[in-house]
């Protein structure tokens, strides 16, 4: 168990943020899911825009790595321009 005062605070933070991440990284999971499984061209760019925010978002906070989020923008940008 912790000690110091500061140290309560910062696993109460941690702790605060790694459920801040989880909730936006699962989000973002199921965003990609739906737009892969999507039929509609229409619809599927207009998600492309939400879910290339979200990746961002992600990277920028270092929830996952920069190159991630660029292969799965790459990648979803195909997938909605060969629909």
């Amino acid at each position: 168990m912790a000690n110091h005062k500061s140290a309560l605070k910062r696993i109460r933070s941690n702790d605060a943020k790694r459920l801040r991440n989880k909730y936006q990284h699962k989000t973002t999971r199921n965003a990609l899911r739906d737009i892969r499984a999507t039929e509609d061209k229409k619809e599927a760019e207009g998600m492309l825009g939400n879910v290339i925010s979200m990746l961002d978002k992600l990277a920028k906070n270092n929830v996952i790595h920069k190159n991630k989020a660029a292969n799965l923008k790459s990648k979803l940008t195909k997938h909605v321009a060969a629909m």
